[in-house]
């Protein structure tokens, strides 16, 4: 067994997105462009209404997944399927495009706080051109482990050392998605594959990564070393969230909202999506 210790740090850049809701894209970006399998990853959060009210008018996809995990507040969804639904306080969305879909993200309030994030995983070539699903759950949904020093754990996805499960299935890259929250002066460890990629982001506190304790604060993301273990401790209450994946080691072809294996297929998701062969 071998602790993961802390790579690489990574503080986002402020970006507006859809019609102009303004969040943090922490993946994505020239200092990362991506972690395989993580395509992206945004951290939203404002109790202006004109940071958000904007919302993510209708938009296509194709190749590859969207993760949306509410902190607070609700966004609404609608695609060209049919599919609707509300994103409340607490609830995931894992979304597979796959062969294309054309969907809108839109606030459900008009004041307070929204919160929250939302992650890319890419679908292996095999699975891009498959039939687009959701997989949906409201809070109440997803398993929540509590540990004898006040650690408590929601568990999105994967499997804790404890054996709490999650509510997402995808084999394709078989996901950890970990909301942790940490009482002060405590510390957490968890298990994953040692040829995962993996990352740490800090929602409230500070925390202490791996053997050498090197510090990553509020905001902040960690790209993790390879190894067994990832090991955090925290001297204050703290929040993260820890997000690990196996890489799928495929080509990558970015196009905006479409992410295939060769340049060519992105051409012709423009083309299909012009033409309204989506959905």
């Amino acid at each position: 067994m071998s602790t993961r210790e802390l790579r690489q740090i990574v503080n986002g850049e402020q970006v507006s997105d859809g019609a102009g809701v303004q969040l943090k894209r922490i993946i994505g970006t020239p200092q990362i462009n991506m972690l395989d399998p993580f395509l992206l990853f945004d951290a939203f959060g404002s109790d202006k209404p004109q940071d958000y009210l904007a919302g993510f008018p209708p938009h296509p996809h194709r190749g590859f997944e969207t993760v949306t995990y509410m902190l607070a507040g609700k966004m609404r969804h609608e695609d060209n399927a049919g599919n609707k639904g509300v994103i409340e306080t607490g609830g995931v969305q894992w979304m597979t495009a796959g062969k294309g879909i054309v969907h809108s993200e839109m606030p459900e309030q008009e004041e307070g706080l929204l919160a929250g994030f939302q992650l890319w995983v890419n679908l292996p070539a095999t699975q891009k051109l498959s039939e687009p699903k959701y997989q949906e759950h409201p809070a109440a949904a997803i398993p929540v482990e509590t540990n004898e020093n006040g650690t408590r754990i929601k568990v999105v996805a994967g499997k804790t050392d404890q054996g709490t499960s999650g509510v997402i299935d995808n084999p394709y890259v078989n996901p950890l998605y970990l909301h942790v929250e940490l009482p002060a002066q405590t510390a957490f460890s968890q298990q994953v594959p040692e040829t995962d990629n993996s990352f740490v982001y800090v929602i409230e506190g500070q925390l202490s990564i791996g053997v050498k304790q090197r510090p990553l604060q509020a905001g902040q993301l960690g790209v993790l070393e390879a190894g067994t273990t990832i090991d955090v401790s925290t001297e204050t209450e703290s929040a993260f969230l820890l997000v690990s994946g196996q890489p799928l080691n495929e080509p990558v072809a970015r196009g905006g909202p479409f992410v295939m294996n060769t340049r060519e297929q992105v051409e012709q998701a423009f083309s299909d999506y012009r033409e309204g062969r989506f959905g």
